[in-house]
Protein backbone atom coordinates (compact mmCIF):
# COMPACT_ATOMS: atom_id res chain seq x y z
CA UNK A 1 0.00 0.00 0.00
CA UNK A 2 3.18 2.38 0.87
CA UNK A 3 4.87 1.49 -2.25
CA UNK A 4 1.10 2.39 -4.24
CA UNK A 5 0.86 5.62 -2.34
CA UNK A 6 4.45 6.76 -3.05
CA UNK A 7 3.96 5.52 -7.06
CA UNK A 8 0.61 7.90 -7.33
CA UNK A 9 2.31 10.19 -5.40
CA UNK A 10 5.28 10.48 -8.31
CA UNK A 11 2.66 9.87 -11.11
CA UNK A 12 0.59 13.33 -9.97
CA UNK A 13 4.19 15.65 -9.38
CA UNK A 14 4.89 13.75 -13.21
CA UNK A 15 1.70 14.99 -14.48
CA UNK A 16 1.49 18.63 -13.09
CA UNK A 17 5.36 19.10 -14.52
CA UNK A 18 4.31 17.99 -17.84
CA UNK A 19 0.58 20.16 -17.91
CA UNK A 20 3.28 23.00 -17.12
CA UNK A 21 5.61 22.52 -19.66
CA UNK A 22 3.17 22.42 -21.91
CA UNK A 23 1.61 25.93 -20.81
CA UNK A 24 5.46 27.80 -21.09
CA UNK A 25 6.38 25.37 -24.02
CA UNK A 26 5.63 27.65 -27.12
CA UNK A 27 6.49 31.00 -25.34
CA UNK A 28 8.39 30.52 -22.91
CA UNK A 29 6.14 32.21 -20.86
CA UNK A 30 2.04 32.37 -18.93
CA UNK A 31 -0.35 34.90 -19.25
CA UNK A 32 -1.59 36.01 -15.85
CA UNK A 33 -3.81 38.75 -16.29
CA UNK A 34 -4.26 41.59 -18.54
CA UNK A 35 -4.26 45.55 -17.36
CA UNK A 36 -6.24 48.39 -19.38
CA UNK A 37 -3.48 50.89 -20.50
CA UNK A 38 -3.39 54.04 -21.66
CA UNK A 39 -3.39 53.02 -26.01
CA UNK A 40 -2.04 57.10 -26.74
CA UNK A 41 1.19 56.60 -24.28
CA UNK A 42 4.06 56.06 -26.08
CA UNK A 43 5.87 53.80 -23.81
CA UNK A 44 9.59 54.43 -23.13
CA UNK A 45 10.22 53.59 -19.68
CA UNK A 46 8.43 51.42 -16.98
CA UNK A 47 8.99 50.14 -13.38
CA UNK A 48 6.74 49.18 -10.50
CA UNK A 49 8.40 50.22 -6.98
CA UNK A 50 6.59 50.14 -3.40
CA UNK A 51 3.23 49.54 -5.22
CA UNK A 52 3.13 52.57 -7.42
CA UNK A 53 3.57 51.51 -11.58
CA UNK A 54 5.22 54.37 -13.06
CA UNK A 55 6.37 54.81 -17.12
CA UNK A 56 7.91 57.72 -19.17
CA UNK A 57 6.18 58.31 -21.97
CA UNK A 58 8.07 59.42 -25.53
CA UNK A 59 7.41 61.79 -28.77
CA UNK A 60 7.96 65.24 -28.58
CA UNK A 61 5.60 67.07 -27.72
CA UNK A 62 4.25 64.26 -26.03
CA UNK A 63 6.72 63.29 -23.42
CA UNK A 64 6.05 62.65 -19.69
CA UNK A 65 6.82 61.14 -16.49
CA UNK A 66 3.22 59.33 -15.11
CA UNK A 67 2.38 57.49 -12.18
CA UNK A 68 -0.46 54.88 -13.37
CA UNK A 69 -2.74 52.82 -11.63
CA UNK A 70 -2.37 49.21 -12.74
CA UNK A 71 -5.96 48.23 -12.23
CA UNK A 72 -7.56 50.63 -14.26
CA UNK A 73 -4.66 52.43 -16.85
CA UNK A 74 -5.97 55.97 -15.08
CA UNK A 75 -2.65 58.33 -15.11
CA UNK A 76 -3.06 59.50 -11.58
CA UNK A 77 -0.08 62.21 -11.62
CA UNK A 78 1.71 63.29 -14.94
CA UNK A 79 4.29 65.61 -15.63
CA UNK A 80 4.97 67.11 -19.39
CA UNK A 81 8.31 67.60 -20.22
CA UNK A 82 9.12 70.51 -22.43
CA UNK A 83 8.68 70.22 -26.25
CA UNK A 84 12.63 69.80 -27.25
CA UNK A 85 12.71 66.73 -25.30
CA UNK A 86 12.00 63.18 -26.22
CA UNK A 87 11.46 60.97 -23.13
CA UNK A 88 13.71 57.67 -22.72
CA UNK A 89 14.27 55.24 -20.07
CA UNK A 90 13.78 54.91 -16.90
CA UNK A 91 14.40 53.77 -13.72
CA UNK A 92 14.08 54.07 -9.64
CA UNK A 93 17.09 55.01 -7.33
CA UNK A 94 16.38 55.74 -3.74
CA UNK A 95 13.56 58.23 -3.09
CA UNK A 96 14.14 59.44 -6.64
CA UNK A 97 13.18 58.66 -10.34
CA UNK A 98 15.67 59.18 -12.87
CA UNK A 99 14.80 59.85 -16.75
CA UNK A 100 16.59 60.09 -19.86
CA UNK A 101 15.72 61.65 -23.20
CA UNK A 102 17.04 60.04 -27.00
CA UNK A 103 19.19 62.69 -28.58
CA UNK A 104 19.21 65.42 -25.90
CA UNK A 105 22.34 64.37 -23.94
CA UNK A 106 20.04 65.17 -20.93
CA UNK A 107 18.68 63.23 -17.95
CA UNK A 108 16.59 64.39 -14.90
CA UNK A 109 16.38 63.46 -11.34
CA UNK A 110 12.53 63.71 -9.99
CA UNK A 111 11.61 62.98 -6.53
CA UNK A 112 9.38 60.01 -6.60
CA UNK A 113 6.49 61.12 -4.29
CA UNK A 114 5.88 64.48 -5.91
CA UNK A 115 7.68 64.61 -9.33
CA UNK A 116 9.72 67.35 -8.38
CA UNK A 117 12.93 68.06 -10.08
CA UNK A 118 15.83 67.85 -8.51
CA UNK A 119 18.38 68.21 -10.92
CA UNK A 120 19.35 67.45 -14.68
CA UNK A 121 22.47 65.66 -15.59
CA UNK A 122 24.36 64.97 -19.27
CA UNK A 123 25.72 62.35 -21.35
CA UNK A 124 27.05 61.26 -24.12
CA UNK A 125 25.33 59.57 -27.38
CA UNK A 126 21.93 58.77 -27.20
CA UNK A 127 19.43 57.97 -24.68
CA UNK A 128 17.12 54.48 -24.88
CA UNK A 129 16.35 52.08 -21.93
CA UNK A 130 17.38 52.78 -18.49
CA UNK A 131 17.71 50.30 -15.08
CA UNK A 132 19.69 49.56 -12.27
CA UNK A 133 21.42 46.97 -10.39
CA UNK A 134 21.15 48.16 -6.70
CA UNK A 135 24.96 49.54 -7.70
CA UNK A 136 24.82 51.78 -11.05
CA UNK A 137 22.93 52.79 -13.47
CA UNK A 138 22.60 50.59 -17.03
CA UNK A 139 21.30 52.85 -19.89
CA UNK A 140 21.60 51.64 -23.28
CA UNK A 141 21.64 53.17 -26.56
CA UNK A 142 19.83 51.50 -29.53
CA UNK A 143 23.36 49.68 -30.07
CA UNK A 144 24.57 46.14 -28.78
CA UNK A 145 26.73 47.69 -25.52
CA UNK A 146 25.32 48.73 -22.60
CA UNK A 147 27.29 51.67 -20.22
CA UNK A 148 26.93 51.65 -16.53
CA UNK A 149 26.53 55.38 -15.10
CA UNK A 150 27.66 56.40 -11.32
CA UNK A 151 24.42 57.26 -9.55
CA UNK A 152 25.61 60.16 -8.17
CA UNK A 153 27.87 62.02 -10.83
CA UNK A 154 26.39 60.17 -14.18
CA UNK A 155 30.10 59.51 -15.20
CA UNK A 156 30.55 56.03 -17.03
CA UNK A 157 31.87 53.42 -14.93
CA UNK A 158 32.29 50.52 -17.85
CA UNK A 159 30.53 49.06 -20.59
CA UNK A 160 28.74 45.80 -21.46
CA UNK A 161 28.86 44.25 -24.89
CA UNK A 162 25.69 41.92 -25.42
CA UNK A 163 25.70 39.16 -27.78
CA UNK A 164 24.06 35.40 -28.73
CA UNK A 165 26.44 32.68 -29.36
CA UNK A 166 29.20 35.57 -30.41
CA UNK A 167 26.93 37.97 -32.57
CA UNK A 168 26.30 41.34 -31.54
CA UNK A 169 22.75 42.29 -30.16
CA UNK A 170 21.91 45.49 -31.12
CA UNK A 171 18.29 47.86 -30.97
CA UNK A 172 18.81 47.23 -27.31
CA UNK A 173 15.81 49.04 -26.05
CA UNK A 174 14.03 48.75 -22.32
CA UNK A 175 15.75 47.17 -19.53
CA UNK A 176 15.07 45.95 -16.49
CA UNK A 177 17.06 44.73 -13.76
CA UNK A 178 15.55 41.19 -12.15
CA UNK A 179 17.37 38.08 -10.21
CA UNK A 180 20.66 39.06 -11.75
CA UNK A 181 19.79 39.22 -15.08
CA UNK A 182 19.07 42.08 -17.50
CA UNK A 183 15.76 41.89 -19.19
CA UNK A 184 15.70 43.83 -22.31
CA UNK A 185 13.35 44.70 -25.60
CA UNK A 186 14.70 44.62 -28.74
CA UNK A 187 13.67 47.75 -30.89
CA UNK A 188 11.47 46.49 -33.32
CA UNK A 189 10.47 42.64 -32.33
CA UNK A 190 8.64 41.00 -30.17
CA UNK A 191 11.75 39.66 -28.25
CA UNK A 192 13.05 40.21 -24.95
CA UNK A 193 16.70 39.00 -24.02
CA UNK A 194 17.71 37.79 -20.64
CA UNK A 195 21.25 38.99 -20.55
CA UNK A 196 24.14 38.07 -18.33
CA UNK A 197 25.81 41.29 -16.53
CA UNK A 198 28.87 38.84 -15.65
CA UNK A 199 29.76 38.63 -19.72
CA UNK A 200 27.11 40.59 -22.01
CA UNK A 201 25.63 36.76 -23.25
CA UNK A 202 21.99 36.27 -23.75
CA UNK A 203 20.92 33.46 -21.56
CA UNK A 204 17.33 33.35 -23.11
CA UNK A 205 14.76 34.64 -25.51
CA UNK A 206 11.05 35.43 -23.92
CA UNK A 207 8.86 35.42 -27.29
CA UNK A 208 5.90 37.63 -27.04
CA UNK A 209 4.56 37.20 -30.16
CA UNK A 210 0.74 37.50 -30.42
CA UNK A 211 0.48 37.87 -26.75
CA UNK A 212 -2.05 41.36 -28.23
CA UNK A 213 -3.58 40.67 -31.34
CA UNK A 214 -2.24 42.84 -33.91
CA UNK A 215 -5.95 44.43 -34.74
CA UNK A 216 -5.62 46.52 -31.16
CA UNK A 217 -2.19 48.14 -32.94
CA UNK A 218 -3.12 51.47 -34.70
CA UNK A 219 -0.13 52.12 -35.63
CA UNK A 220 3.28 50.13 -37.22
CA UNK A 221 5.68 51.81 -34.36
CA UNK A 222 3.27 50.32 -31.73
CA UNK A 223 5.95 47.65 -30.13
CA UNK A 224 6.66 45.88 -27.29
CA UNK A 225 8.60 47.88 -25.10
CA UNK A 226 8.01 48.17 -21.09
CA UNK A 227 9.01 45.61 -18.21
CA UNK A 228 8.21 46.33 -14.86
CA UNK A 229 9.19 43.98 -12.02
CA UNK A 230 7.26 43.95 -8.44
CA UNK A 231 10.22 42.62 -6.53
CA UNK A 232 7.51 42.44 -3.70
CA UNK A 233 5.12 40.05 -5.15
CA UNK A 234 7.29 38.79 -7.74
CA UNK A 235 5.25 39.83 -10.76
CA UNK A 236 6.51 40.80 -14.29
CA UNK A 237 4.85 43.39 -16.10
CA UNK A 238 5.01 44.10 -20.04
CA UNK A 239 3.66 46.62 -22.44
CA UNK A 240 3.97 48.04 -25.79
CA UNK A 241 4.21 51.80 -27.39
CA UNK A 242 0.55 52.67 -28.15
CA UNK A 243 -0.77 49.25 -26.82
CA UNK A 244 -3.86 49.69 -24.94
CA UNK A 245 -3.27 46.93 -22.40
CA UNK A 246 -0.76 45.91 -20.18
CA UNK A 247 0.34 42.41 -18.85
CA UNK A 248 0.95 40.15 -15.79
CA UNK A 249 3.46 37.00 -17.02
CA UNK A 250 5.21 34.56 -16.01
CA UNK A 251 8.28 33.35 -17.01
CA UNK A 252 9.22 29.52 -17.77
CA UNK A 253 11.42 28.17 -15.20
Amino acid sequence: MAMRRLFLAALAVAMVLAIAAVVFADEGYRLIHTYPHDPNAFTQGLIYESGHLYESTGLYGHSSLREVDLQTGRVIRKHDLPSQYFGEGLADWGNTLVQITWKSHTGFVWTRDSFHLLRTFHYSGEGWGLTQDGHDLILSDGSSTLRYLDPNTFARVRTLDVSDHGNPVDQINELEYIHGEIFANIWMSNRIARISPKDGHVIDWIDLAGIIPDVELRQNDAVLNGIAWDAQNRRLFVTGKLWPKLFEIQIAP
